[in-house]
């Protein structure tokens, strides 16, 4: 009987609220409102969006641009789902594929992706990420994208991937070549790992964009930023910069923490004795029921 008894004291300390630890608020507040800012002054048309569990906003998010590189990370995700791909071990031509495709943005390797994938391969990877603007073309780089699409599906990238090959795909956007680590690449908040792609034309009607996950721990934020019509690629690339470090500013604040529930009135201080009864095994000794009640809870004494 004396075994139970400590299970009785834990339910009698939920019952009153004592074993709710402190809970933490999230207290970090994307800078939407100074990216935007930032965003109307610079040269070009420059969209942006950020998704995290719970928030969803954004800049011109819903304007269309060519989808240039980026698509490169729905290609990897398409082929990788394949049925033919998903469930087996990848072989030295794939991964001699993949793996430019991705890190090095190598257009070659893609052209034969896109070959195999198709427009039907894109197309049901944006159904069922629920990219609603979305517009896949047989010549890649010109598919349609907004940033919003492209936030709610790197949001989730990890998951989309079939379970066996995911550590790989993510290993591939998280080990982007130093040359092509611009951007957000050089916006990347402390403690925080980032899995991105970026993509560019250069030229008249130029494009620069980067779309991201950032993860630490179980927090992720995803954004995307387009840029259509900068003077130079190096001034988008200065702009995807900028944007970021906007909207991720004071993203690695401490959270506050709040109180747990109040104590309801008219329970007396000491709750444990009262249940444990006269007979308890730490009735003997003085304080023995709070230490007992702070030793549960991992409070010190």
């Amino acid at each position: 009987m004396r075994r139970a008894r400590p299970l009785l004291l834990i339910a009698a300390l939920a019952a009153v609220g004592w074993a709710s630890a402190p809970a933490t608020a999230e207290t970090w507040t994307p800078g939407v409102s100074v990216a935007r800012e930032y965003a109307k002054q610079r040269s070009g048309v420059v969209a942006f969006a950020m998704r995290a569990p719970g928030l969803a906003t954004g800049f011109r998010s819903t304007r269309r641009a060519r989808s240039a590189s980026v698509v490169k990370a729905m290609l990897l995700v398409a082929y990788l789902n394949r049925p033919d791909v998903r469930k087996r071990p990848l072989n030295s031509d794939e991964l001699a594929l993949l793996g430019p495709m991705i890190r090095y943005s190598d257009n070659l390797a893609a052209n034969r992706v896109s070959a195999i994938v198709g427009v039907q391969g894109l197309a049901r990877l944006a159904g069922a990420a629920k990219m609603r603007a979305f517009e896949p073309s047989p010549v890649w780089g010109v598919s349609q994208i907004t940033a919003a699409d492209q936030a709610r599906f790197f949001e989730r990238i990890d998951d989309r991937v079939a379970r066996r090959h995911r550590p790989y795909a993510m290993r591939l956007l998280r080990s982007i070549i130093p040359g092509q680590r611009w951007g957000v690449g050089r916006a990347r908040p402390a403690g925080w790992t980032l899995y991105f792609k970026g993509g560019w034309f250069p030229g008249a009607n130029a494009v620069d964009h980067q779309v991201a996950l950032l993860k630490r721990g179980r927090r992720r934020v995803a954004l995307a930023v387009l840029i259509s019509n900068s003077p130079s690629s190096a001034y988008a690339n200065e702009t995807i910069r900028g944007v970021t470090v906007r909207l991720l500013r004071g993203i690695n604040r401490r959270p506050k923490a709040v109180a747990g529930p109040a104590k309801p009135r008219g329970l007396p201080t000491e709750v444990i004795p009262a249940v444990a009864g006269p007979s308890s095994m730490w009735s003997f000794i003085p304080g023995a029921a709070e230490r007992e009640r702070r030793h549960l809870l991992g409070l010190p004494w």
